[in-house]
């Protein structure tokens, strides 16, 4: 499923959200995520990721559909599950993207906060439907066991394993985010929490892509992962899929986007061969 990759391989996925999230700050034509998709493919960038939310708050269906007929790379398009008539999931049966991400989705929310909800309504059907009109899919999900036991029975190519939690931990020990107004409640615990969390979060991914690879399931992660926190996610065994897009859109601003994906493709590099 997906490239091609050896034991020593990680694909990166690229997330082009937030290219439209700023084209969208002025509601205006510019800059089209379509214009990323060359500079990424120069770069050997192995997919394209992009969420078409219900709301549309940065990617449209216009792109979906330019993209996917434009692109020289794989396309994978994160949804939630609307079954609604002309909803996403009608859009996407028809558009055909290389694979569909199986999300949860709040209009509140910030941002994908958590795995997918594994009793959501309609998912089996939804996951034979895309299927049947032959895009491979895949559940971004919570690593637990019962979440990639569901996955399993369910018949889906491979999950994503949610790094939020991994993530945000991370930051809070080892970066400014402490410091910052944007702070989580929740996580303003003592550091010796935050460490045992941590170690916590990280062994849960591991035990999860252990798991999930004996399942015969293709392992992705991603969510929250940047320059800094990225090298114990890709030393996880059976991981062979990344999906990052804010850290990498968020340094292209000063460093412009070929550096930027260079400059985290060595950072996989380095935890790979430090493994």
């Amino acid at each position: 499923m997906g490239s091609t990759t050896s034991p020593n391989h990680i694909a990166l996925g690229l997330n082009i959200d937030h290219i439209a999230t700023l084209r969208q700050a002025r509601q205006i034509h510019y800059p089209d995520p379509l214009e990323a998709i060359f500079i990424a493919k120069n770069c050997q960038v192995s997919q394209i990721t992009l969420h078409l939310r219900e709301d549309r708050r940065h990617i449209h269906e216009n792109d979906v559909k330019r993209i996917i007929e434009s692109s020289p790379l794989p396309i994978n398009v994160e949804c939630a599950c609307d079954i609604s008539k002309g909803g996403v999931v009608d859009i996407l049966c028809k558009l055909k993207p290389f694979k569909v991400t199986l999300v949860p989705e709040k209009r509140q929310e910030i941002t994908t906060e958590g795995g997918l909800d594994m009793r959501t309504k309609n998912l089996d059907s939804v996951i034979a439907r895309f299927q049947d009109n032959g895009i491979l899919v895949a559940t971004f999900i919570d690593p637990t066991l019962e979440s990639i036991m569901r996955s399993k029975e369910l018949g889906v190519n491979g999950v994503e394993l949610h790094t939020g939690t991994y993530a945000n931990l991370y930051e809070m020990l080892y970066s400014c985010l402490p410091y910052s107004h944007n702070t989580p409640k929740t996580l303003q615990i003592s550091r010796s929490a935050l460490r045992q969390n941590l170690a916590n979060a990280l062994c849960a991914l591991t035990l999860a892509s252990e798991q999930a690879h004996s399942l015969d399931l293709e392992v992705y992660a991603g969510h929250g992962l940047n320059y800094e926190n990225i090298t114990a996610i890709a030393q996880i065994p059976f991981v062979r899929e990344l999906n990052i897009g804010h850290s990498i859109i968020s340094r292209a601003v000063i460093v412009g986007l070929e550096r930027a994906i260079k400059d985290i493709k060595e950072c996989i590099w380095h935890a790979i061969v430090r493994k």
